[in-house]
């Protein structure tokens, strides 16, 4: 009986998710980081990741996405916010099935929205263009935005906003005093969801951006779907640049919603 106690302990649960995990992640991302470092002749080479810091059609293209991603989120962030203050207030927190609205959609898979979207656009007479592929990229990714931000408001104790009213406070400066600096974490949560999908999200600006919307992440993608050998490592370098730079923005907003969270415990001292 001690044996098979042994056996099913709760971390052996844990077994099968790890295994799916190295198999489909550790593994794939250690090919990729071999290819990135391999030459056409099978050798070490770092001709690949010269070629994506030196090459100024890379560079400007991964601007360009920098810049399509800051875009899109600043204007999802904008419409968000007022919308989960809204509903994260009375008496509309009392009506569950209005948060559920914003939740339906991301039940569909997402290019049948983005098609959804590019026929409706169509239809109004808004063609392929930058402007599309923003609105494709603000309407799949609000939800990511909506929800962090709208669960912190929810949760968020109300007797700061009394103590501030209580002290003479209006509600403009209760505001941006209190609710926006207790907000902040699902904000950065909101931010980081959005922000880091967006540089892979090509499928979006395939079907609603023009030439000059392109991001990295369909050039990424033409590199592998490439037959030739060498794209392979260039392909590699750029995905392995790209993580590196998800990763930074993943441990900044980690940096920050940690430090944003400590910050009401100090004032309450």
């Amino acid at each position: 009986m001690k044996g098979k106690a042994k056996v099913f302990r709760p971390t052996a649960f844990s077994f099968p998710y790890l295994a799916v995990t190295l198999v489909f992640v550790i593994i794939p991302l250690i090919l990729v980081l071999v290819y990135a470092f391999r030459g056409k002749d099978g050798g070490f080479t770092l001709d690949n990741f010269r070629k994506v810091f030196t090459e100024k059609e890379t560079l400007l293209q991964l601007g360009k996405t920098v810049g399509i991603a800051a875009l899109s989120t600043v204007i999802c962030l904008l419409i968000a916010y007022p919308v989960a203050y809204i509903l994260a207030s009375q008496p509309f927190k009392k009506i569950a099935i209005l948060s559920l609205l914003f939740i339906i959609p991301m039940w569909i898979n997402f290019m049948l929205r983005i098609f959804a979207l590019k026929s409706l656009l169509s239809m109004i007479g808004v063609e392929k263009s930058f402007g599309a592929a923003i609105i494709g990229m603000v309407y799949d990714f609000f939800p990511y935005m909506l929800l962090p931000i709208f669960t912190v408001l929810s949760n968020m104790d109300q007797s700061y906003v009394e103590a501030s009213r209580d002290l003479g406070a209006n509600p403009v400066q209760t505001f941006f005093k209190v609710t926006l600096p207790l907000s902040l974490p699902g904000v950065i949560s909101g931010i980081s969801m959005m922000f880091m999908p967006i540089f892979s999200s090509y499928a979006i600006t395939e079907a609603l951006g023009d030439m000059g919307t392109t991001v990295i992440g369909a050039k990424i993608a033409a590199l592998f779907e490439n037959q030739n050998y060498g794209s392979y490592g260039y392909g590699s370098a750029l995905s392995f640049v790209l993580l590196v730079l998800v990763l930074l923005v993943m441990l900044v907003g980690n940096a920050l919603t940690r430090r944003t969270q400590k910050a009401p415990k100090g004032g309450k001292a």
